[in-house]
């Protein structure tokens, strides 16, 4: 009885491992899934800015034309 409380209580200081483990994991993929939208963020907005440019073929031909 007293090997079978044993190996419990190291079965349990292994998944706690694990867990404690897991979490880390998790946090870091937040704070690298946060730093990834903040920079799609400036990406679509550098686009847009870029976007507002007109199309070489919309332009008026320049006054020496």
């Amino acid at each position: 009885m007293e090997n079978r409380i044993t190996d419990l209580e190291i079965r349990i200081t292994h998944q706690e491992s694990a867990i404690d483990e897991l979490t880390h994991t998790i946090l870091k993929q937040e704070e690298l899934i946060i730093k990834l939208q903040l920079e799609l963020k400036s990406i679509r907005s550098q686009v847009q800015e870029v976007s507002i440019i007109a199309h070489a073929s919309e332009e008026t031909p320049p006054p020496h034309y």
